[in-house]
């Protein structure tokens, strides 16, 4: 057994990535350094070498724990949303909390940066790729099940195409600084909704 998986390893790599996790949603990619990871797990400098092949592996670490913490929230919130008949404007409103964020302000924003900001470092590490897709993935089945649960049809290709729309409008009202992500999103959304997530005739008819 080497010391990388023995309990004692395992507690110092998980310390590594929930530091690595927090400077990269605090300040971004170029947070992430082996000397700043570290200090914030308060662990000697050389573990982040011992215990990682490369910057870009901690990094993907980090970005595959922020994932798993991300969909796990959504999962519990779906799980706590009730099963009723919902407008366009509401099915919006449910869809925003969960795909945005349920509250405005500068914390939501700078939360949004550091996803973003993980979707486009992709295209420059091809490890997070997969990790990225996957979180996408999970995302979209996440609302697929709001809006089933709000008495519409999913389909999940359409859903997709939703959660890209949304984050197409956030990113948008990110560069506007007078635009806010939440009504950016909701405004899209009530446009689209009827049209990619219409409303379950069966339920209707209920």
């Amino acid at each position: 057994m080497t010391a990388a998986v023995t309990p004692k390893g395992e507690r110092r790599r998980y310390a590594l990535v929930s530091a690595a996790a927090e400077l990269l949603c605090e300040g971004g990619l170029t947070a992430v350094r082996h000397r700043a990871v570290a200090r914030r797990a308060g662990l000697p400098l050389a573990s982040t070498t011992y215990y990682f092949s490369s910057l870009d592996d901690l990094i993907a670490g980090a970005v595959e724990h922020i994932g798993m913490l991300e969909v796990a929230q959504l999962r519990a919130r779906v799980a706590s949303l009730s099963r009723r008949r919902r407008g366009p404007e509401t099915t919006a409103e449910v869809l925003v909390d969960l795909l945005v964020g349920d509250r405005s302000g500068s914390h939501l924003t700078e939360q949004l940066l550091s996803r973003y900001e993980r979707y486009i470092a992709c295209a420059r590490l091809p490890a997070l790729r997969e990790i990225q897709r996957r979180n996408l993935r999970q995302r979209a089945a996440a609302a697929a099940e709001a809006i089933e649960r709000s008495g519409r049809f999913a389909q999940i290709e359409l859903v997709s195409a939703l959660v890209c729309a949304v984050d197409g409008a956030v990113v948008s009202a990110l560069v506007d600084d007078w635009r806010d992500p939440r009504a950016a999103a909701q405004a899209t959304l009530v446009d689209i909704i009827d049209v990619l997530a219409p409303v379950d005739q069966g339920t209707a008819r209920v």
